[in-house]
C-alpha cells in the first residue's frame, strides 16, 4: 500500500520544516509497523507569495519522501487541495488530506490508516473539543457548523478538511464535474464506507490564519450555495409567509373600513415597505447568488495549472 499525505500551502514558510518533521516521522513509523509499503507527503503550492515553493524544492532534495506540484496562481485551498488529491488518485493506493499548520494531529494519520485497513473507503478526522479556540472562534465555527448541519444533515460535525480517502473514493471524487467545490460536503455525501478518529486540536505552531472572518464566512456561504437548495427553498416559504400575513392584513383592513375605525397611519406602511423591499433584494441575492454559480459551471473552464513539480 503506498500512502499519500497532501498538503495545500499558502505563505507557509514557517512551519514547512518543522511539518515535514512530523509527517515524515508519521511514514517512518506507519513503514516500520508495516502497514503501508511506501509513504510520500505532496505539497501543493497554492500561489505563495513567500519561500514556500523554494522550501518545498530544497525539502524534496532532502529526501525523496517529499514531492511537490506548483500552480500557476493561487486558487484557493479547495482547488489545491483537489490537484493534490488528483494526483494522489494516479499515484497511490490511499491519501490524507491535512493543513500545513500543525493544528491537526499528525498521529491520528495512524488510526486512519488502521481504520483504512479495516475496509472503511473515507475516514474523517474529527475534533473532540474547541478549548484551544477563542471564545469568538469557537462561537462563529460552532454556529456555521450547527448552520451547515440545518442545510445538509450529511455534513460531519467539526470535520474540516483532514481526512483519508481510498483510491476509489478518490477516482469517484474526480467524477464530480462542478467548479465550485465544498469538499467536506462532497466527500461525506458520496455513500462509501466511512468512519472517524477524534483528535484533540492544537494551537497554530506558526504564522498566521488564512481564515479571517470574512474568508470564513465566505467560506460559509460558498458552502451552502455549493451544496444545498435550501435557500431557494426558504425564499419561497418566505413568500408564502407575507401572503399569509397578507390575507390577515386585508381581512383586518374590511373590518376596519366597515366598522368606521379606519385612521390614517403611515408607521405602520413605512415599516411594512422598509421590511417586505429588504426581504425581496435579500431574495434576489440569493437568487443572483445561484445563478452566478450556474453562469461560472457552464463555462467548463479548467479548475488549475501546475506551474511546477518535484519528485512528482
Amino acid at each position: 500500500m503506498k500512502l499519500v499525505i497532501v498538503v495545500p500551502c499558502y505563505n507557509e514558510e514557517l512551519v514547512l520544516h518543522e511539518t515535514t518533521r512530523r509527517l515524515v516521522a508519521v511514514l517512518q513509523s506507519l513503514m516500520e509497523r508495516k502497514s503501508i509499503d511506501e509513504g510520500m507527503i505532496l505539497y501543493v503550492d497554492d500561489g505563495s507569495k513567500d519561500k514556500t515553493w523554494s522550501i518545498i524544492e530544497t525539502l524534496s532534495k532532502e529526501t525523496s519522501l517529499v514531492g511537490g506540484l506548483k500552480l500557476s496562481c493561487n486558487r484557493g485551498h479547495q482547488y489545491a487541495l483537489w490537484a493534490g488529491l488528483k494526483w494522489a488518485s494516479a499515484h497511490s493506493d490511499a491519501s490524507v488530506s491535512i493543513d500545513a499548520d500543525l493544528q491537526d494531529d499528525v498521529n491520528a494519520i495512524c488510526l486512519m490508516v488502521d481504520e483504512y485497513h479495516k475496509g472503511n473507503d473515507i475516514v474523517f478526522g474529527v475534533r473532540k473539543e474547541r478549548k484551544t479556540d477563542t471564545f469568538f472562534k469557537r462561537t462563529t465555527a460552532l454556529a456555521f457548523y450547527r448552520l451547515m448541519r440545518f442545510f445538509d444533515r450529511r455534513i460531519i460535525y467539526n470535520h474540516a478538511d483532514f481526512r483519508l480517502m481510498s483510491r476509489r473514493a478518490m477516482l469517484s471524487l474526480m467524477e464530480y464535474p462542478e467548479d465550485n467545490l465544498f469538499l467536506r460536503g462532497i466527500v461525506a455525501s458520496m455513500g462509501y464506507p466511512s468512519t472517524s478518529v477524534y483528535y484533540d486540536r492544537s494551537e497554530r505552531f506558526a504564522g498566521e490564519s488564512k481564515y479571517p472572518l470574512c474568508k470564513m464566512l465566505s467560506f460559509a456561504f460558498e458552502g451552502i450555495t455549493s451544496f444545498s437548495i435550501k435557500p431557494l427553498q426558504l425564499i419561497t416559504y418566505l413568500g408564502v409567509a407575507f401572503i399569509l400575513i397578507a390575507i390577515g392584513v386585508v381581512a383586518y383592513a374590511l373590518y376596519e373600513h366597515f366598522t368606521g375605525h379606519t385612521i390614517d397611519g403611515w408607521t405602520s406602511l413605512l415599516v411594512s415597505m422598509w421590511f417586505i423591499g429588504g426581504c425581496v433584494l435579500m431574495a434576489c441575492g440569493i437568487t443572483g447568488e445561484y445563478i452566478g454559480k450556474i453562469y461560472m459551471e457552464v463555462k467548463h473552464r479548467p479548475k488549475y495549472f501546475i506551474d511546477k513539480k518535484v519528485n512528482a
